[in-house]
């Protein structure tokens, strides 16, 4: 089997290869254009399969855009609740759906009843979560970008915000940040909703990014994402290949200016360590 590159040319593909997008991107939150994959796949005659796991039903269809299969950790954003360990394979066509349901037939690959039972309490808040989810995320998101970009002449406590910011914080990535994707048009058709509850960040340094996820309060330093309560996780403890400075934030259902006021007391703490 060989793999190719994303942006690798059209003419390399052939009947019956298939294209895995991941969108939006897990860590980073960035999102990709689901119809320009889905035309390139089938000007070839090949498939596109998408994991939507970080654009959950509600937010973001990729079925609209072209994809022939799509994915979902149910475990994240389905189950919402973080008390369940569940995958979706969904796909518009008839014959591979038969396919499908023939093979889980035989080798039973099905859901326990508890877990089945709690799938469905989950299905029926999905999309009061994950928009919620998602608004805060955008809320904080600009928040932070605002404070990176800020002149600090808008007042003394903006001033104050926007320095300590700037003191410990080296980047922010996230799907609403996209500015020239969102002017072309296709993201906000992609994602009319939202654009999804998890974002990262980049602190200034390996040292802070350890430290900052115990000094909050309102998150979880936790390796998992998509439930109700918000998430942070220094990504190189997971993944060695990581960027030692970046953490996943997954925001939950609380209230976005009570987490905003959490991570701003962290980023505080943080740079008062470093006077020490």
């Amino acid at each position: 089997m060989k793999k190719l590159p994303l942006d690798c040319a059209a003419e390399d593909l052939q009947t019956g290869d298939v294209i895995f997008l991941e969108t939006p991107v897990n860590p980073t939150g960035v999102a990709m254009d689901i119809q320009h994959f889905a035309n390139k796949a089938h000007s070839r005659g090949a498939i596109l399969v998408v994991d939507a796991t970080f654009g959950p039903p509600g937010l973001q269809d990729p079925f609209i855009h072209g994809a022939d299969i799509v994915l979902h950790s149910g475990t994240k954003y389905l189950g919402g609740h973080s008390d369940i360990l569940c995958g979706v394979v969904a796909t518009n066509n008839r014959e591979w759906y038969t396919q499908l349901k023939k093979e889980r037939f035989f080798l039973g690959g099905v859901m326990g009843s508890l877990e089945g039972w709690l799938g469905v309490r989950s299905m029926r808040t999905l999309h009061l979560r994950v928009m919620r989810q998602s608004e805060s995320t955008t809320k904080l998101v600009q928040w932070l970008s605002t404070a990176l970009k800020a002149d600090d002449t808008n007042g003394v406590q903006a001033k104050s915000e926007s320095q300590t910011i700037k003191a410990t914080l080296a980047s922010i990535t996230h799907a609403s940040l996209q500015v020239a994707d969102l002017e072309q048009g296709w993201l906000k058709s992609q994602m009319p909703n939202g654009f999804g509850p998890v974002f990262s960040i980049c602190l200034k340094s390996r040292d802070m990014a350890n430290r900052f996820p115990s000094k909050l309060k309102l998150f979880s330093h936790s390796t998992s994402l998509g439930g109700v309560e918000s998430l942070i996780e220094w990504r190189t403890m997971t993944d060695p290949e990581a960027d030692p400075t970046l953490l996943r934030v997954s925001i939950g259902v609380e209230n976005w200016e009570d987490l905003k006021a959490d991570i701003l007391q962290a980023f505080q703490a943080v740079l008062e360590e470093e006077k020490e």
